[in-house]
């Protein structure tokens, strides 16, 4: 007669821990993939280069001889606009699009840690759309500048004010891609986080005045009117009526829209089912 020797039980082995490099990349592959994502880039930094040479070439009729630089011959507002609603949109789509193709449940099979997913497409998300935003408003102020030259009324990269717009004009992009992204995590729906954004991002600056401090406080808030004070390069009026934003104020304005965002879509997706 035999006896079976008996096995000794055996735990299962986890698997490796995604790394963050390889979510990295991964999220990166996602993005790049998506067939609107070039055209939708490229069309977007055409227009608004575009947009700033008409602009320039509107205004180069009535300047000549040096002058002080003119911030929305480079960037102006209209261009703009439509750079936040690009932006907020692609960002927002690199979370909506997986949840509804349903791609969310693989992903977060393959990595249950839900939160360093998020983080991840902040990661590519920021590093996407600061390159292209660089690329905006780096080709904005040298079109415009080029076109000013004719007349002897550019002005380069050191004169008073110019930097500052440069930065936080490539500093929109992300920002708002961000803010998108962070909305899109947090509603799950196209048509609802495009709406959310556009009013949030667009609609909803212009309801608030700087005639009375509390609307100014709230105007100030918003993303847009950090963007237009940081690019204004002249003072305000210390006779005016109105209530004007500080740069320092607009800038943490700038830190923190995209900052509270992404941590908001972290803490929710790790409090909730897919």
């Amino acid at each position: 007669m035999t006896t079976l020797a008996s096995v000794p039980p055996t735990t299962p082995v986890p698997g490796p821990h995604a790394r963050y490099r390889d979510l990295f990349a991964s999220e990166w592959i996602k993005t790049r993939s998506l067939r609107s994502t070039p055209w939708t880039i490229a069309l977007t930094v055409l227009f608004v280069i575009g947009s700033s040479a008409v602009a320039t070439l509107a205004d180069k009729a009535t300047r000549s001889g040096p002058a002080d630089f003119l911030p929305y011959d480079a960037y102006p507002p209209a261009s703009y606009w439509a750079l936040i609603l690009v932006a907020s949109s692609m960002g927002a789509l690199t979370v909506v699009s997986e949840y509804s193709s349903g791609l969310i449940r693989t992903t977060t099979v393959a990595v249950p840690a839900r939160g360093s997913v998020v983080l991840a497409k902040a990661a590519v998300t920021a590093a996407l759309w600061t390159a292209v935003g660089t690329v905006i408003s780096a080709g904005s102020f040298l079109v415009s500048q080029a076109v000013l030259s004719g007349r002897h009324a550019a002005v380069p990269l050191t004169h008073p004010g110019v930097f500052r717009a440069l930065v936080a004009s490539a500093l929109l992009a992300p920002v708002c891609a961000l803010i998108g992204l962070g909305l899109g995590v947090l509603l799950r729906h196209s048509a609802a986080t495009m709406v959310t954004s556009v009013f949030t991002l667009l609609m909803l600056p212009p309801m608030f005045s700087e005639s009375d401090r509390w609307s100014a406080d709230i105007n100030h808030a918003m993303v847009s009117a950090a963007w237009k004070r940081l690019v204004q390069n002249w003072e305000p009026d210390p006779g005016s009526l109105g209530y004007t934003a500080t740069v320092t104020g607009s800038w943490t304005v700038y830190t923190l829209w995209p900052l509270i965002t992404v941590a908001l879509a972290v803490l929710v997706v790790r409090r909730r089912d897919v």
